[in-house]
């Protein structure tokens, strides 16, 4: 469990240093560029978000497991092998989907200027092979660290080339299309420096343990093309959908919301920039969800391990463990968005334009985060079918439910849609979910416990801005936001960790587990 914290910190610290980056090149990005702007750029932002879950978290988690499995490192390394070839024809295929039926994705957005933005992102799947295989090698093994530096170095080298993009759209007077096209350039471009950090970190090991490995002389048994193709299509498809979930659904409003929106009465102009308001919502989301994100990601390998060595209690308990540290995390981070919407809307993007719409938005971080966590413990088990068959619902939703609700409410409907569909997913996986499994989480009243904390933590955080803005501020500053969303971040904190000491909604254990733990409990006991 020590060992999978520091695995699970390693990896939140990296998303959390790439989610900043984000976050923050977003906001002179948008101020540059303009709703408008942002809503281009959004657009295709989705098609780029898959490819990168795939490269990313949802293969690099699906080879985890399948490594961990393997006997010896010979047996890891021609697994990889195989795996390569074929990630590599199938990364081609959506290679020649995205780049040749650029025109019909184009039209099916409903905006036909989009499609050299969507060719440009297309160039990042060739580089899926290499970015998966060698991520999902070290994180099988339990080495976070080069998965984790990667992925800072190419989130640098991303936000360096949008924001170049959003300079030169500006000072050469382009339009917002051409303008798309070079900052969506920046996913290849990134992709190139990730491949060439993976390179360097596999070459090293190679050297260093090019005498031990040249001992192995026996005979190893070979995965076959067939066997690993089968997993790839069902175990791989279903952790990569899974990861991609919000994403898959910021697709969906790719295709619909904008025209809904047209098609409703708004002036196009009129819907681009709703959609691209809409669209902050995105980085928040992403934000909220990197703790949950990362204990996923470093849970599936031991859990698998736990579970193919029958090792029953060990498995419940573990699981159990991340189940309720995810659902503290994610709700803490859902509760504080929606409570200091207006501030870091306007801090972010310079004003409290769509604080209702994004609120509701939020949400869909705690359903989100639980899914994902829910899904590695199905994974674990080799259960595919109930996650893909879950998704498929949750996105066939969205899309009916979508258009219904948005030609009624407009981007708010979006929002709702959004989170009726991950409600509605999270409902089915439960339903898989071991009886002894529910059992544990649900044990010491840890649901009631954590509500009652959060709409506690929630009063006090929105009395205590309220009366700090009506006493101090005039309202509409970006300074003035940055020092209520400071107060309101150190005043909900404070509440929120003392109410989870209080109440006992972690165990000892699972307050050791987490870095600091040690530290917080002795604090606490004094």
């Amino acid at each position: 469990m020590k060992k999978t914290m520091n695995g699970a910190v390693l990896l939140s610290l990296a998303a959390l240093i790439a989610k900043i980056l984000s976050a923050v090149y977003r906001v002179p990005f948008q101020n540059i560029v303009g709703n408008t702007g942002f809503y281009v750029y959004q657009q295709v932002y989705p098609i780029y978000g898959i490819g990168m879950t795939i490269a990313l978290t949802g293969l690099p988690v699906f080879l985890s497991k399948l490594i961990a499995e393997q006997k010896n490192k010979e047996q890891q390394v021609n697994t990889l092998i195989r795996v390569f070839v074929v990630l590599s024809i199938f990364s081609f295929l959506l290679f020649s989907l995205l780049f040749f039926g650029s025109s019909w994705i184009a039209k099916g957005m409903g905006d036909i200027q989009l499609i050299p933005i969507i060719q440009s992102v297309s160039w990042l799947f060739l580089l899926i092979p290499l970015l998966t295989t060698t991520r999902g090698y070290f994180q099988g093994t339990f080495r976070m660290m080069p998965t984790a530096v990667s992925q800072v170095v190419e989130q640098v080298i991303r936000v360096a080339v949008i924001l170049l993009a959003a300079i030169m759209y500006q000072s050469l007077e382009w339009d917002v299309y051409k303008m798309g096209t070079v900052a969506m350039n920046s996913a290849w471009i990134a992709g190139l420096a990730a491949s060439l950090v993976l390179g360097i970190a596999l070459l090293r090991e190679k050297l260093t343990d090019e005498e031990s490995s040249s001992q192995l002389a026996i005979p190893l048994e070979k995965v076959s093309y067939t066997t690993l193709t089968k997993r790839l299509m069902t175990e791989g498809v279903a952790i990569c959908l899974l990861s991609a979930l919000v994403i898959l659904l910021q697709l969906v409003d790719s295709f619909t919301l904008y025209k809904g929106l047209t098609y409703s009465g708004m002036s196009s102009q009129l819907a681009k920039n709703a959609k691209g308001i809409y669209d902050r919502g995105q980085p928040l989301i992403q934000l909220g969800m990197i703790v949950a994100t990362a204990f996923s990601t470093t849970l599936l390998p031991v859990l698998s391990r736990a579970f193919s060595e029958k090792k029953e209690i060990e498995f419940i308990r573990s699981a159990s463990s991340m189940v309720r540290i995810t659902a503290t995390f994610s709700l803490a981070a859902t509760t504080g968005l929606i409570v200091l919407m207006p501030y870091i809307n306007q801090l972010l993007f310079g004003d409290r334009s769509g604080v209702r719409v994004l609120r509701v938005y939020m949400l869909a971080i705690l359903l989100a985060s639980l899914i994902g966590t829910y899904n590695a413990i199905l994974q674990s088990q080799n259960h595919h079918y109930l996650t893909i068959g879950a998704l498929l619902i949750g996105l066939l939703t969205k899309w009916f439910v979508n258009n219904w609700l948005i030609i009624k409410f407009g981007t708010l409907g979006a929002s709702l849609a959004t989170v009726l569909s991950l409600g509605l997913i999270l409902f089915v996986i439960q339903l898989g979910l071991p009886h002894t499994l529910k059992k544990e989480v649900a044990k010491n009243r840890i649901v009631l416990k954590l509500v009652s904390l959060s709409l506690i933590m929630a009063i006090v955080v929105g009395i205590a801005t309220t009366v700090v803005e009506n006493g101090f501020f005039n309202g509409g500053h970006r300074l003035e936001a940055f020092t209520l969303t400071l107060i309101g971040v150190a005043i909900g904190i404070t509440v929120f960790s003392y109410g989870l000491f209080r109440l006992d909604v972690l165990t000892i254990r699972e307050w050791l587990s987490l870095p600091f733990g040690k530290k917080i409990i002795r604090k606490q006991v004094k």
